[in-house]
């Protein structure tokens, strides 16, 4: 194996490891977003090619395919007179919908928690719980303005490739 598709496989195996611990994706259904980051602009992939490609059965690229789209992870476009669908990753700025998704949930938590602390608190032990979730509430909102600052200059560059 050459050096430039020995490290291509390494990439797709670590992208696809790091999909499947922190965005919990199935194994396949990692490596295929892994290979589409990594070959969407030199190639474009059908459903056919991932199946060549991912040497596994039909019917678990389509589900994972189907996975992929409904997580926003993944679109597809098509060309005229051509039938098939073609499959890329999604813009860098949609992926991370998801995050700011996890962040408004946690940050409600966070308000609702703080409220019942704040009226609830009785000892020493629990001003030191306060004044810790106060702490991360704060956390939780620098991480959500670092991350709209991220999804805005994703999206400056994505508007320059149009």
């Amino acid at each position: 194996m050459d050096g430039l598709k020995q490290q291509r496989e390494e990439l797709i195996e670590l992208f696809g490891v790091h999909f499947e611990n922190i965005g919990h994706l199935p194994p396949l259904g990692s490596r295929i977003l892994a290979t589409l980051i990594l070959d969407s602009c030199s190639r474009q992939y059908t459903f056919e090619d991932l199946v060549e490609e991912m040497s596994a059965s039909k019917s678990s690229i389509s589900t994972n395919l189907n996975l992929l789209l409904k997580m926003g992870k993944i679109t597809y476009y098509t060309l005229p007179c051509d039938r098939k669908k073609y499959y890329r990753p999604s813009e860098f700025s949609e992926r991370f919908d998801n995050y700011l998704k996890m962040i408004a949930f946690e940050k409600g938590i966070m308000e609702k928690m703080l409220d019942y602390r704040s009226k609830t608190v009785s000892c020493q032990a629990e001003k030191f719980e306060l004044e810790k979730s106060k702490a991360y509430k704060e956390h939780i909102l620098e991480m959500e303005a670092l991350l709209n600052k991220s999804i805005e200059r994703f999206k400056e560059i994505e508007k320059g490739q149009k």
